[in-house]
């Protein structure tokens, strides 16, 4: 690979957008050789992955659900037919050659076909009770999540040939028992045969692999084959195609006319983004690309001239200032207290232990002497379980939770003089009472925990008086 190429991933809604796409992204008046060189990642379209998983949002129950309740009902396979019916619905919608549609249908029964007799097959040796599918059923969810790909992947490579532009289907969904290969593997042979100065690789997000994609990245798997995909081939810049710009505020918060599309940042605020659950990149993808030195962009897909952000892992603002604005709505606070801490070591590793095995996300943390608060996100149920094991194996301590926001401002740089007060007097104006705050040496991220019912005035408070005021005052002084 010689670095002249990029590799682009589409996300669902963008995907769910095929006129837009293709006019915006995949074609975007390009002709003859300006329209390769280029590797697309393609998520499902959007909603797909809801119906054969769970609702991300919701948790509505998709195929998956529905199978591993396993409680002798076959709801599932009608679940499973609404797929079918949703993918020939979209696949109707998109194609003007009958022909074409034919294929795509056909593509889409042969493949729900196969996996309904895979699923029939384990129905049946469950209702024997002596089996137990538990590992099964997680490569059933991978099966279930590789389909929602392989239908937009093929669909997307199908509609590009329609217009003369030979595009190439890259499907990683299919692999075989007997031969497993590393995500890493899976990749480097399947762009081997492809020369991509004349075709358009088009590639499904799921991977067949080693390991299991969703096991290892849960839902964030399409940005870790993207990012694999432009570590391996050598790409000079990663691109993401999302249905909004990455900009210094949630715009249905602050409003359209005052959230500001941040421009170019770098890969410590990605981190931080992913930290807080925000769609910039999954967190083992950034890392990827930033240690090969690739340049990523996130474009909004429905504004085509603009450029997007740039994310590099050597940008520093020129001044300080706040770039984003966010959080989350609601976290859990677990304040861990034990008077006996004070000079005592090990309750640190016992409480990450208890928290890891219990799969519940840290976003933060902060302790004193006898006092450790984690900031978690994660469901009531979980919360509760971990602090029954602490309580357990430490019967003096006092362990309570409760639930609070947590709102950050981010920027690559934000060692302004008097940015904190300047926060504190915008949340007090704001009658806001704060919580608790948090502000890191490394100058990337202030953390500011304040009432659930005060996360979207906080956001705006913060916003207007560290992003709308300063840009005010920086363009003045220019």
């Amino acid at each position: 690979m010689t670095g002249a190429h990029s590799v682009e991933k589409i996300g669902g809604t963008s995907m769910a957008a095929t006129a837009t796409l293709f006019d915006n992204v995949l074609v975007a008046g390009r002709s003859g050789s300006e329209l390769y060189n280029r590797i697309f990642v393609v998520s499902a379209y959007a909603g797909m992955t809801d119906l054969l998983l769970e609702h991300k949002k919701s948790g509505a129950p998709g195929v998956y659900a529905r199978f591993a309740l396993g409680n002798g009902d076959d709801g599932w396979r009608g679940a499973l037919e609404d797929v079918r019916t949703a993918m020939h619905d979209r696949n109707a919608d998109m194609f003007a050659r009958v022909e074409s549609l034919r294929e795509a249908d056909s593509f889409v029964d042969r493949r729900i076909d196969a996996l309904r007799a895979c699923l029939d097959d384990l129905h049946r040796l469950r209702s024997h009770g002596r089996f137990c599918l538990k590992e099964q059923l997680i490569t059933v969810r991978e099966m279930l999540a590789g389909l929602g790909e392989a239908h937009s992947a093929h669909s997307t490579a199908l509609l590009l040939r329609d217009r003369g532009i030979n595009a190439v289907l890259v499907d990683l969904t299919q692999c075989d028992q007997n031969d497993i290969d590393t995500l890493d593997a899976r990749i480097l042979k399947a762009l081997e045969p492809i020369d991509l100065s004349t075709q358009m690789p088009i590639v499904t997000g799921y991977a067949g692999c080693e390991g299991g994609m969703i096991r290892r990245y849960a839902r964030g798997y399409s940005e870790m084959t993207f990012s694999r995909l432009a570590v391996l081939s050598g790409a000079r810049e990663a691109i993401i195609h999302k249905e909004f710009h990455l900009s210094s505020a949630d715009p249905k918060l602050v409003g359209v006319d005052r959230a500001k599309k941040i421009g170019r940042t770098n890969y410590d605020v990605a981190d931080q983004l992913a930290n807080l659950g925000m769609e910039a990149i999954h967190p083992r993808a950034g890392r990827g690309l930033r240690q090969a030195e690739i340049p990523l962009r996130v474009r909004n897909t429905f504004d085509r001239k603009d450029e997007g952000t740039l994310i590099c892992g050597d940008y520093v603002s020129s001044t300080p200032r706040v770039e984003i604005v966010t959080g989350i709505r609601t976290i859990h606070a677990l304040q861990f207290f034990e008077q006996d801490m004070v000079g005592e070591k090990g309750y640190d590793a016992a409480i990450l232990d208890v928290l890891t095995r219990h799969r519940v996300w840290i976003v933060s943390k902060s302790s004193n002497a006898n006092t450790i608060t984690h900031y978690l996100s994660a469901s009531s149920e979980a919360v509760a379980r971990v602090i029954a094991d602490l309580e357990e194996r430490y019967p003096g301590a006092t362990i309570s939770t409760q639930t609070v926001a947590m709102v950050s401002v981010i920027g690559s740089d934000i060692s302004e003089p008097g940015l904190v007060p300047r926060a504190l007097n915008a949340l007090a104006d704001a009658g806001i009472v704060m919580i608790a705050m948090q502000h890191q040496i490394r100058n990337v991220d202030v953390q500011f925990i304040v009432g659930c019912d005060d996360y979207a005035r906080s956001i705006t408070a913060l916003h207007a008086a560290l992003v709308e005021r300063s840009s005010g005052a920086h363009q003045a002084a220019a």
